[in-house]
């Protein structure tokens, strides 16, 4: 993470900034004395948490931080601060967190464990399996540069975190196309194409690559083939990524469950 540190007094500058410093998670730390200083450099770079003073001189850290998420809204913010009459206009602003003066690396490191939390469950993706088979990004369906990528993706959503291997896939894919090496060269292409588009939206991490074996981290993506699998719901109405020949097997074994309910 991209960290900045914000207080107008020197020794509580150098302070937080050592206890944001060590957490292994900030990959860098920019630090700032003045509110002006700090917009400055935020309107011209990113920023991914802002530990922030509130009773600054100037514009003071509650419209620094207002205007920060103006500029940069997916930006966490952390109050610094030795007032508790704050917190009810903190909490206002839905921030990350609120951390009282004098600040130690562990109370750092447990704000930083919360943002990566809300932020894991922030890039979940939501997969619809029943009937066409789609994903969606914070309500809007996710595009792919291929349909075989998108196919990909269904193929091992299908397998509900199982490993499968490359010959496997393309097996499945390619189901009259003999030539091994073309099918495992174009499948490297896909898995880099279906990383990438995952990588846009923050949800790359679902895709787990272990030696010659692929699967998906299905903890991580909400899918109401799963959910049914669960508890029973969403209804099925007996169609099954209904795009894919392949899917049929699954759609069968839906209905025996079906009746069996």
């Amino acid at each position: 993470m991209i960290a900045i540190t914000v207080d107008d007094e020197p020794l509580m500058l150098y302070a937080l900034s050592k206890a944001v410093k060590a957490s292994p998670d900030i990959t860098s730390v920019t630090e700032f004395g003045s509110c002006n200083e700090t917009l400055e450099w935020v309107r011209n770079n990113s920023v991914d948490v802002a530990f922030l003073d509130i009773a600054m001189r100037g514009m003071g850290g509650l419209t620094l931080a207002q205007k920060i998420m103006e500029i940069h809204p997916d930006c966490k913010i952390v109050f610094c601060t030795g007032h508790e009459k704050y917190a009810v206009a903190a909490i206002k602003l839905r921030v990350s967190g609120y951390l009282m003066k004098p600040i130690s690396p562990e109370e750092v490191q447990e704000e930083i464990d919360h943002i990566k939390s809300v932020r894991a469950k922030e890039n979940r993706l939501t997969v619809k399996c029943f009937g066409n088979f789609e994903v969606y990004f914070h309500g809007e369906r996710l595009v792919f540069k291929r349909t075989k990528t998108k196919e990909l993706l269904a193929f091992l959503v299908d397998r509900k975190g199982a490993g499968v291997t490359a010959r496997e896939i393309s097996a499945m894919l390619w189901p009259d196309k003999v030539d091994e090496v073309k099918n495992h060269n174009y499948l490297r292409q896909l898995f880099f194409d279906l990383r990438q588009t995952l990588e846009n939206v923050g949800a790359d991490s679902i895709v787990i690559q272990s030696n010659y074996s692929y699967a998906l981290d299905i903890e991580k993506i909400d899918c109401d083939y799963y959910a049914y699998l669960k508890n029973g719901k969403p209804e099925f109405y007996g169609e099954y990524m209904i795009q894919y020949s392949w899917a049929e097997e699954t759609c069968g074994l839906l209905w025996e469950r079906t009746d069996i309910l």
